[in-house]
């Protein structure tokens, strides 16, 4: 069998494929954000059980993904990525027909179910068609391009719900996902067929397990992991449900509230772009972690606590809050760092399961505050209840800074 040239036309077409379905389920992830208070009339849900059905997405993505990476080491990419996509379109045309409470936090199980393997799986085929020595960089791209899309699609979302309603346009989202569907069947694939192992199922899950154990143990992983949490959980809290209403609590138009979630993405995007490579050219990962952090923390705090801030000065802020955690992609790769090349997939998916249980709680948490605070008598759609809800996105970003400030250098010392 002829060996299979590694980054050459063929990978990027693989990797394309991989980017495209991330790009699918992180616009149908952020587009919540844009259609959820058209669910709420439509369907009758409080603010609790808006910020719940976000949340449920991420709860199930974040425990199925402690698996979708060790899925991937032990059955390859053509296994696992395809029905990922074809689960991802079934909860996405679930969403577009729910009448329910009870249909909508499904379809998030079933979309959630399918992107497990989503983000990881790219980073995955990054590595397999480049070589691990690009493990750090392609990754980023990947995050650049999930981002920048992330962006684009919150404003097309708004866009297309002034064209039609928001069931007739998830359809519409749905019917790209079958198309994404059959390209993935056709093409997705490891640069060599991954060995077949001849172990029974229940040896199967035994070593997905195993492989998981063995990543837990040790202590820098862990640490990168909540470092993670804090700083994606934050930016999924803001871009998913939470950005766009503290922008209205500061007095912007619908559509500038709307637009500064898109900034969390674009800001996000730009950094992915740089940090990667420039943490390479340093050859160096905590001080850009430290960085990120210091940088959220100033971000979020003079969105939160500066009286009267101007509009275009909260969305620069929005933006550079994006920019900034792109010091999350370095977390991968710090834990990247320190395991043996088999279990990369499944580091990453123990530290992407992390964060997102983290953001999970971090979406949800807000939501919990507000009806708290205004129980307590705190005056609704004001700066005082979102200064209280916002607490624990504040509390968590202190935390990570903390990690970050501890956690030893861990990039490969050059032989």
């Amino acid at each position: 069998m002829s060996t299979v040239k590694l980054g050459g036309t063929q990978a990027w077409w693989v990797w394309g494929l991989a980017v495209a379905f991330v790009i699918y389920l992180f616009s149908v992830q952020t587009g919540y954000s844009i259609v959820n208070p058209d669910i709420q009339k439509s369907v009758s849900l409080t603010v609790t059980q808006v910020a719940t059905i976000a949340a449920t997405y991420t709860w199930a993505f974040a425990i199925c993904q402690f698996f979708g990476g060790a899925l991937l080491d032990r059955l390859g990419a053509h296994k696992v990525l395809p029905a990922s996509v074809v689960l991802v379109t079934l909860g996405v045309f679930i969403f577009a027909n729910a009448s329910s409470y009870s249909m909508l936090l499904l379809s998030q199980f079933v979309m959630a179910l399918g992107a497990c393997t989503g983000f990881v799986g790219a980073g995955y085929i990054g590595g397999q068609w480049f070589g691990m020595a690009k493990f750090s960089l392609m990754f980023g791209l990947v995050q650049f391009c999930a981002s920048l899309s992330s962006a684009f699609s919150v404003n097309a979302l708004q866009w297309g719900l002034q064209q039609m309603d928001w069931r007739t346009l998830f359809y519409y989202v749905g019917v790209f996902g079958i198309g994404l569907t059959v390209l993935a069947f056709l093409f997705l694939r490891n640069p060599e067929p991954v060995q077949r192992s001849e172990q029974g199922f229940g040896s199967f899950i035994g070593s997905v397990i195993s492989a998981l154990v063995d990543v837990a143990k040790l202590p820098h992983v862990w640490i990168s992991a909540l470092i993670c949490s804090a700083l994606f959980g934050s930016l999924l809290a803001g871009g998913v449900v939470w950005a766009p209403k503290l922008l209205l609590v500061l007095g912007a138009s619908p559509e500038t509230a709307a637009f500064s979630s898109s900034l969390l993405w674009l800001g996000l995007a730009a950094g992915c772009l740089v940090l990667p490579a420039w943490s390479d050219k340093m050859k160096k990962r905590k001080p850009l972690i430290i960085v990120g952090c210091v940088v959220q923390l100033a971000c979020a705090g003079a969105l939160l606590y500066v009286p009267g801030i101007a509009i275009p000065a909260a969305m620069a802020m929005c933006f550079f809050f994006g920019v900034a955690n792109a010091a999350h992609m370095l977390t991968f790769s710090s834990a990247a760092d320190v395991v043996p090349p088999q279990l990369i997939g499944t580091s990453a998916a123990f530290v992407n399961g992390l964060a997102f249980i983290a953001g999970g709680i971090m979406i949800a948490a807000p939501g919990a505050r507000v009806v708290s605070g205004q129980a307590a008598g705190l005056p609704e759609h004001t700066l005082a209840l979102a200064e209280y809800a916002a607490e624990p996105i504040m509390i968590a970003l202190g935390i990570a800074l903390v990690l970050a400030l501890i956690m030893r250098e861990s990039y490969p010392k050059q032989p």
